[in-house]
């Protein structure tokens, strides 16, 4: 397998095995086991930042932290990092706070049958992002799992 394929493969497993991860860090916070944790976004840890790490990682143990194919794989894996903890995050709040207005507004209606009111069959998801913690755990579970990697094929 050609250096390329490694570190697609690599990242993807990094991927992989975070989203696997979330399963077991659920249950511990919940006390269930729930398997469709392993198909959602936000979480312990970051699938995102394991994928970019793992890949940032791979390359760097590769090439060389100089080399510019590491620059630009470490550049990219700081911009979806930061996008999970903040954008994507903040997206997840401002979803809960509409849902929690369009609960309050199906109560208020109740009382007021005048006030027509048609609730949406769905809420709108809320959990998007990370936080800080949760995008660290998976930079340094991808860092980690990129860099076995890299000495493994070696």
């Amino acid at each position: 397998m050609d250096k390329m394929n490694r570190g697609i493969m690599t990242a993807l497993s990094a991927i992989g095995i975070a989203q696997v991860l979330k399963i077991i860090t659920h249950k511990r916070v919940s006390g269930e086991w729930d398997i469709k944790q392993v198909a959602t976004t936000g979480g312990m840890p970051s699938s995102h930042s394991a994928g970019v790490s793992a890949l940032a990682a791979y390359i760097a143990a590769n090439k060389g932290s100089r080399h510019t194919e590491t620059a630009l794989a470490a550049i990219f894996g700081v911009i979806v990092m930061y996008d999970a903890q903040g954008i994507r995050r903040h997206t997840g709040e401002i979803a809960q706070l509409v849902n929690d207005l369009e609960d309050n507004f199906a109560t208020i209606s109740g009382d007021f049958p005048s006030f027509e009111f048609v609730e949406r069959d769905k809420e709108l998801k809320e959990l998007l992002g990370h936080q800080p913690i949760e995008v660290l755990g998976g930079a340094l579970l991808g860092a980690a799992l990129g860099y076995l990697s890299a000495k493994v094929e070696g």
